[in-house]
């Protein structure tokens, strides 16, 4: 139901503002530019789709094996204590909670290739269990806020950007984003946790974040004693030599419980080309909505508007002129990545507004899209209260990147 109320609003005021643009300012381009918007858009969506068709068959077939194999269901045990916590209405054990896991490292990783299916998984698993099959349940809710959260240890993509861009030291964004993501995370725990009631103030989670803070403080340990370029290069290396380790893992226990492992890979991956069929609906309709928002002028008027009330408190607006990246994220994440580009051209990339831009980037994920395709997946239209605490989370990002930026540059 949010959704839709969203989904309309994004229309009419995108109409409202064209047709403003169109009587007033004489703007003769406006509509065209609109109407070449949701074709470009719709094509994009199915692109996308198609894109993940590959991806999503590789993993769900290699999930199958795993399956099989065993590992999930150890992965799945292991993870209890922690896991039932959070997740409180999946049975204990439950194989699930190893897709879960499997999504989160993932994310962690900045395997975004890898994640988007392992998450589809998850969430197949969480249907299944869900009782009514068109709301959101608690779980389903809490997996995509940790998912919208956008915990990540090792942004390479944007230090490659700044690299590109002529960046005097890429890198130097690389703690305020971790400590951001972090901040985003935790909240959307919270957060959601609130909703639902759920305690976390008990030893497991006490424990997961305390080694999550170990974690964090680690790497950046590690970005203060090693040189950038042997970090980014590390860094890239022992993300793929996980995700193969990972794939040869499975494959290696497939073969160990005597499992066809070729027939369990086929099995897995025809479901990864019927959950890229499924998701395309969803895609086109809310990358249609965005891109119609962006091209009105919408957009640009809603970031001027925020400039001129921040001003008028008698507030530094020097953050504003990056919002545009806060404000396309939580919709589309090529948008972002876009406006952090663009961001990065106009002011330069060692500039407080192109790199806080970096760090609107990094602190959270594209909320809209991964409802879209992680809901839009098994069918699920009643989101409850899934939008609310995604954008809450991705409202705590933006200002503790903003409070970041200010300390560190």
């Amino acid at each position: 139901m949010v959704l839709n109320y969203i989904w309309i609003t994004f229309f009419l005021v995108a109409f409202l503002t064209a047709l403003v643009r169109l009587i007033f300012f004489g703007d003769m381009e406006v509509f065209p530019a609109i109407m070449d918007s949701t074709f470009s858009s719709a094509k994009t969506a199915f692109e996308i789709s198609l894109g993940l068709t590959g991806v999503l068959s590789l993993w769900m077939g290699v999930m199958k094996i795993g399956e099989r194999g065993g590992l999930v269901n150890a992965l799945a045990r292991w993870l209890s204590p922690v896991m039932v916590r959070l997740f409180p209405d999946i049975p204990k054990g439950h194989p699930v909670f190893g897709h879960i896991f499997m999504n989160i490292s993932a994310n962690m990783l900045g395997l975004d290739n890898a994640a988007t299916p392992l998450g589809l998984k998850a969430m197949e698993g969480l249907q299944e269990l869900n009782k009514e099959k068109e709301v959101a349940s608690n779980p389903m809710i809490m997996f995509l806020v940790l998912n919208t959260s956008g915990l990540t240890l090792i942004p390479v993509s944007i230090l490659v950007y700044r690299a590109q861009m002529g960046a005097a030291q890429p890198t130097d964004v690389f703690i305020p984003i971790l400590l951001a993501t972090t901040v985003a995370t935790m909240a959307g725990m919270l957060i959601t946790s609130a909703y639902q009631r759920i305690n976390l103030f008990c030893r497991p989670i006490m424990i997961m974040l305390s080694l999550l803070c170990l974690l964090v403080s680690g790497v950046i340990w590690l970005s203060t004693v090693i040189d950038r370029e042997v970090m980014n290069q590390g860094s890239t290396l022992v993300a793929n030599v996980l995700l193969f380790s990972i794939i040869c893992c499975f494959i290696l226990a497939g073969v160990r419980k005597k499992v066809n492992v070729y027939e369990a890979f086929i099995e897995g991956a025809k479901g990864g080309f019927e959950t890229a069929v499924r998701i395309i609906p969803y895609l086109v309709a809310i990358l249609v909505a965005i891109g119609v928002f962006r091209a009105s002028g919408a957009m640009e008027a809603l970031v001027d508007g925020m400039r001129w009330c921040v001003e008028s408190l008698g507030l530094t607006a020097g953050w504003v002129e990056a919002l545009p990246t806060a404000l396309m994220k939580p919709l589309s994440g090529s948008g972002a990545r876009g406006m952090m580009v663009d961001a990065m051209q106009t002011y330069g990339a060692d500039s407080f507004v192109g790199r806080l831009s970096c760090l609107f980037q990094g602190a959270t994920d594209t909320t809209f899209y991964i409802l879209a395709v992680y809901f839009g997946s098994v069918g699920i239209r009643h989101t409850r209260h899934a939008v609310a605490a995604g954008l809450l989370t991705d409202i705590v990002g933006v200002i503790a990147a903003i409070i970041i930026a200010y300390c560190f540059f």
